[in-house]
């Protein structure tokens, strides 16, 4: 049986799947955006599956339904409706969800209903930013490209800096491996990768590529915390076993849909449409 490694994860078989993610993630840009679009809604409402699970550890039943009906039409009206569709979407979700427990019963609806707004937000409106990026006509498919890309290179730095130099926990209670050496890592990687991503791939200024890098580290980290928070109140390692060595859809989403917004409105300035 493979050990994993120092950073807790089954090393071999979470590069093997992030090379599967990024193949499936490439060629569908490389055929056809929407495709992209597909992978977006399948693994969105794969993860408002997850967090559905995850919270009925604590007794809160979100109504999967609505939560699911709404997460595809947030993301299908961003693309189609952009920015002003998007957060209809997101007040008629609601409302859906509402309704839904009502009319089971109040006994209680407010802890349930509260729990389907989180899941309606995280993930589903978050990831609506990146069907913002991906219906720009000219380059959706390059900003999706730089958006994840940086996002990953969050990741990758983290972990190799963390590993190699991590001697001064981050945040102990919360997520006893991430460092503030792999914190200066994911900032410098993500700093170097963002200014050539959007300068080769946008051509867009370096420095709004640095920048870009600069608030993506800190959005993915602050992305990552906040669901080992989550997990952490709820008693759980990981969301699910769907990805080997990377645990479920949502341990790999919780970086990606807090960066979506802010890559969204960083790459509308530095490089409009």
């Amino acid at each position: 049986m493979t050990r994993p490694s120092r950073a807790g994860r089954n090393l071999p078989a979470a590069i093997s799947v992030g090379v599967g993610l990024g193949i499936l993630i490439v060629g569908s840009l490389l055929l056809r955006k929407e495709l992209m679009l597909v992978v977006v809604v399948a693994a969105v409402g794969v993860g408002v599956w997850e967090l559905r699970r995850a919270l009925l550890q604590v007794s809160i039943t979100v109504p999967l339904v609505p939560s699911l009906v709404g997460s595809v039409s947030m993301i299908l009206s961003a693309y189609v409706g952009g920015g002003e569709a998007l957060i209809v979407t997101l007040g008629l979700t609601c409302v859906g969800i509402l309704l839904w427990r009502i009319a089971d019963g109040v006994l209680d609806a407010v802890r349930d209903i509260a729990g389907g707004f989180f899941v309606a937000v995280y993930p589903s409106f978050l990831a609506g930013f990146a069907a913002l990026m991906l219906s720009a006509e000219e380059d959706g498919a390059r900003r999706i490209v730089v958006f994840i890309l940086v996002t990953v290179l969050s990741d990758v730095g983290g972990y190799v800096f963390g590993v190699l130099f991590g001697r001064h926990p981050m945040a102990p209670s919360v997520s006893p491996k991430k460092s503030w050496e792999g914190f200066g890592g994911s900032v410098l990687t993500c700093v170097a990768g963002g200014a050539v991503a959007v300068v080769l791939l946008l051509g867009g200024p370096w420095w709004g590529g640095a920048l870009l890098g600069a608030c993506v580290a800190v959005a993915a980290t602050v992305g990552d915390l906040t669901e080992s928070t989550v997990k952490r109140d709820l008693g759980i390692k990981d969301m699910s076993t769907i990805l080997p060595g990377h645990g479920g859809i949502m341990d790999r989403l919780d970086s990606l849909v807090l960066v979506a917004p802010v890559a969204w409105a960083l790459l509308a300035w530095v490089v409009p449409a």
